[in-house]
């Protein structure tokens, strides 16, 4: 932790400034977690230990709660379910996330003191808890977790008092950090990492978390590394200057960040962004056609029908009812393009939702069409080394490709594969699956350029000898990982 240092921030209170300079994609520091669990909606899908995603899992023989690639996972997370095993068999079953986590948590503590590694640099009960910033209602939900954490934690390990067990939940409700699958897609645990908690929240960040889930799979567990949080550069950073990540998505209008912030992590940001209200007149502005715009009744009357419609479309989209989905968004923008401008934010969330259910029904020209509208509006709002732009950029990049549109389909991973490297760095996952696309989509390319008639004769019939297999189900963006810390629903 020799790259950064603690300091009071102008009206922040306690913050992290960098004592050298960076450069974009540089990793500024590295953290393990006191400890993770997975969510209780994943808890029979996702590996306990390397929070993969796996089709069969096999289940801890004694709690038959916690779920695992295979014996190697197993071990490996043995030293973390060891006493939650035991609770689990003892209580009858499993409590929720916020309880699991709580009580990993204190079993660290008990086992290894305030201070867990050499690197930490404040320990929990330096941590901010806001309980007494909770609402009533809030407060309420809170007190029933501790209630339920008490009947759950062994009579055989140590007690700790009420006032300290308040604590480490308020710590876990406004520090839980969201964390990722193997592949950083998905949203699947939640974790605790003190140094992070330090780095407060600017809307428009120098810096990003990406979480590097370690190799757990060697067969020696001497050879295994940690699960942990990477810091990353956005951009260049001066020596002194404080480093910031976002706690929100910035596609938000000021006004709901603002209340995201004050109602989930109870302050209000001063950011410039939010004191100037920058870019919130394209997130909700009319399309300019040869320097006429829209009237705002005429742009409002349109936002409102977007928003509806939108309401419709997620209704249409839990039920699986994806041909639905597709005629509703289509009649809602046939309506509301010739009005709204490319960045507004209702008309790109149709764009996004849309095009993900069109890949899934393989409809690939028109997915294709929606997922470059849906790229070109984030790339006009979004930070240029954005994550949630790389990850944009990289699905249709994968949509173009699957379209035949192949001049497309490599710029659009291109610029993925650009901005994934300074959010994610050369050897997490995603941005090793997007370098094999890269080069895969360069190689088409050249044979596209060189002669189409071939190069289209030999796709189709690649792809009459492998046919294509089922897209994901579509999503709601929810479900992606839009705010950096994990909040209690």
């Amino acid at each position: 932790m020799e790259n950064v240092a603690i300091f009071e921030s102008p009206g922040k209170g306690r913050g992290l400034k960098a004592t050298k300079e960076f450069w974009a994609g540089d990793v500024i520091f590295a953290e393990p977690s006191v400890a993770a669990v997975v969510f209780d909606s994943l808890a029979d899908r996702i590996c306990h230990s390397c929070f993969r995603r796996q089709e069969k899992l096999q289940k801890c023989g004694q709690c038959k709660f916690a779920h695992y690639c295979d014996r190697t996972c197993q071990r490996a997370g043995w030293a973390e379910h060891k006493l939650e095993c035991s609770a689990i068999k003892t209580h009858g079953k499993a409590p929720n996330e916020n309880i699991r986590l709580g009580a990993r948590i204190l079993w660290r503590l008990d086992k290894d003191g305030s201070m867990m590694s050499d690197t930490q640099m404040v320990t929990l009960e330096e941590l901010e808890d806001h309980i007494a910033d909770m609402p009533e209602d809030d407060l309420k939900d809170f007190k029933v977790d501790i209630h339920n954490f008490l009947d759950y934690w062994p009579r055989s390990s140590k007690q700790h008092s009420i006032d300290d067990t308040f604590h480490i939940f308020g710590v876990i409700n406004c520090n839980g950090f969201t964390v990722s699958d193997q592949r950083g897609l998905q949203a699947v645990g939640v974790g605790l990492f003190p140094n992070l908690c330090m780095v407060n929240h600017n809307c428009w960040p120098n810096c990003t978390v990406i979480l590097n889930h370690g190799n757990q799979s060697a067969v020696n567990t001497m050879f295994h590394s940690q699960r942990r949080i990477e810091l990353r550069s956005l951009s260049k950073i001066e020596g002194g200057d404080e480093l910031t990540v976002s706690y929100v998505d910035f596609l938000n209008m000021t006004e709901e960040r603002q209340r995201l912030l004050k109602t989930q992590y109870f302050f209000d940001c001063t950011c410039e962004h939010c004191k100037d209200h920058v870019k919130d007149d394209l997130k909700m502005g009319g399309l300019e056609v040869d320097g006429v715009k829209p009237t705002e009744e005429q742009v409002k009357e349109a936002t409102d029908y977007c928003f509806e419609m939108m309401e419709k479309m997620e209704k249409a989209r839990l039920n699986g009812n994806y041909h639905e989905v597709v005629k509703i968004s289509k009649d809602c923008l046939e309506k509301t393009e010739p009005v709204l401008a490319d960045t507004h934010i209702y008309q790109l969330r149709m764009w996004s939702t849309l095009s993900e259910v069109q890949a899934y029904l393989q409809l690939f020209d028109d997915a294709a069409d929606n997922s470059r509208k849906m790229v070109e509006g984030y790339m006009k709002l979004y930070h240029p080394n954005n994550a949630a732009l790389g990850m944009a950029a990289m699905r249709s990049g994968v949509t173009h490709w699957q379209a035949g549109e192949i001049e497309i389909g490599h710029g659009m991973v291109c610029r993925a594969y650009a901005i994934l490297m300074v959010t994610h760095g050369p050897m997490h996952p995603i941005t090793k699956d997007l370098e094999a696309m890269r080069m895969q989509t360069e190689m088409e390319l050249r044979m596209f350029k060189q002669n189409q008639y071939v190069y289209h004769s030999m796709r189709e019939a690649a792809l009459k000898n492998k046919p294509m297999t089922m897209m994901h189900e579509p999503r709601n963006m929810e479900e992606g990982i839009k705010n950096l810390y994990h909040r209690r629903k």
